[in-house]
């Protein structure tokens, strides 16, 4: 009995809505063209944002919009060296204390550097 229950019934739900006495929202077409040469229009709501690239519905590649504004350049942030970061941490004066302690403890010899592996191979 299950089984006649679906017979003839449709698993997808259909609308039986119409379109009559409803109001769209205003539009405008818009075109693009990309670089193979294929041109296209867009509708857009007339508050809409105008985006100055779109796929192409033809190839797949980045359309331009027709007489318009280029997409903006983004801007890059520049490359951070290690000094850049350095300076973010310390001072001048800071960074000037820290040198002359580590030098004044190479010159009292508190490091021994005689007890270096390349060292040992010399004197062999």
């Amino acid at each position: 009995m299950s089984e006649r229950a679906l017979r003839g019934t449709r698993l997808v739900v259909t609308s039986y809505e119409t379109d009559r006495g409803i109001d769209l929202a205003p539009r405008q077409a818009v075109e693009y063209a990309c670089e193979k040469g294929h041109r296209f229009e867009m509708p857009f709501s007339v508050e809409a944002e105008i985006p100055p690239e779109w796929e192409c519905k033809v190839c797949g590649a980045q359309a331009l919009l027709v007489d318009g504004d280029g997409p903006e350049e983004k801007k890059g942030k520049p490359a951070r060296t290690h000094w850049d970061m350095l300076m973010e941490r310390r001072t001048r004066e800071e960074l000037e204390e820290v040198l002359e302690e580590r030098l004044a403890v190479l010159r009292s010899g508190a490091m021994n550097l005689a007890v270096h592996p390349r060292d040992s191979r010399k004197s062999a």
